[in-house]
């Protein structure tokens, strides 16, 4: 094997049972790292808890000569945010990575969605990615005042939902959404310490995504949605290799590596005050704007997306 890219460097890993954040934590174990498995065991909506998966996930991590211990803390819950860091530093004496990607689903078209059904993917994916960056970066801060040199990571998890938007999702959307441009400020903030801010949004199959329309019918379609083709990015930004790469989101499955840009100011004319004379600058700047893309972040026009004309 190559050299190990994550030698000694100390990482949590949220949602680490199953899935995408399994494969980040084996992945970042078989590199050298030593991991904080977190996963509360919930179903795909957020109930229930079981901590088996994380222990499952531990046990193949150590059964491969790996160091890892289990986390069954709520990442949304404050208290258990600051727990997860604490643990990593005192499992293994100091914390490097944080990578968010606990998740749920609570999928339902606006019409008829709940507002426990909204409260809950926003807590679990926003705040459940605030709380325990927020308390790393706290430890990190800290770090640097003192003197410490610090060479930090967080890697964050948004979606394709939220960057280009998927009916039935506004909830799950808007919460990935808000993620990244929670790694653009916090990238901001953070570069001063030594910390930097990453997002990746994943293209893969797993409990989450099985049920989706789209999903993969062919093996060769199945195997380019395996969720191990997430891990080779956030290994690498987890490593120290990736200092100065900050700020970015990346779009990553079996088929492409690719950066998503964030929004950027389109064509523009001068201030209107008379409503009635805005039709036809709107018209203008519509025909030269660029539309707004589909899933695969490519330009289109469809049901409930801008056309060229008014």
């Amino acid at each position: 094997m190559a050299a190990k890219l994550c030698e000694g460097r100390v990482c949590i890993v949220t949602g680490a049972g199953r899935g995408i954040g399994r494969e980040h934590a084996l992945m970042l174990a078989e590199h050298g790292a030593k991991v904080v498995v977190n996963d509360l065991g919930a179903d795909t909506d957020g109930t229930g808890a079981d901590t088996s998966p994380a222990e499952q996930t531990v046990d193949d991590i150590i059964a491969m000569g790996g160091e890892a211990v289990v986390n069954g803390d709520d990442v949304s819950d404050w208290e258990g945010a600051q727990r997860m860091i604490n643990q990593a530093v005192e499992a293994f004496g100091t914390l490097d990575v944080v990578v968010n990607n606990a998740g749920i689903l609570r999928d339902r078209m606006l019409t008829n969605m709940t507002e426990g059904e909204w409260d809950a993917v926003i807590r679990v994916h926003l705040k459940g990615t605030f709380a325990p960056a927020r308390w790393a970066a706290a430890y990190w801060r800290d770090k640097a005042k003192a003197g410490e040199q610090v060479d930090a990571r967080i890697i964050n998890t948004t979606s394709v939902s939220g960057l280009y938007g998927n009916p039935g999702q506004t909830n799950y959307g808007a919460a990935k959404a808000g993620i990244a441009s929670f790694t653009i400020i916090a990238a901001q903030e953070l570069h001063r310490y030594g910390v930097t801010v990453n997002a990746v949004s994943p293209g893969a199959l797993t409990r989450m995504t099985e049920g989706l329309s789209g999903a993969p019918q062919t093996e060769e379609q199945k195997a380019q949605r395996d969720p191990r083709w997430i891990a080779p990015i956030v290994t690498w930004l987890a490593s120290t290799e990736s200092r100065n790469v900050t700020g970015r989101v990346f779009q990553v499955s079996g088929r492409e590596l690719a950066i998503s840009e964030s929004w950027l100011r389109g064509p523009s004319a001068p201030p209107v005050d008379d409503p009635t004379q805005i039709r036809d600058v709107v018209a203008r700047l519509m025909a030269e704007a660029r539309l707004n893309p589909d899933m695969r972040g490519n330009e289109t026009e469809g049901p409930g997306r801008p056309g060229r004309t008014i």
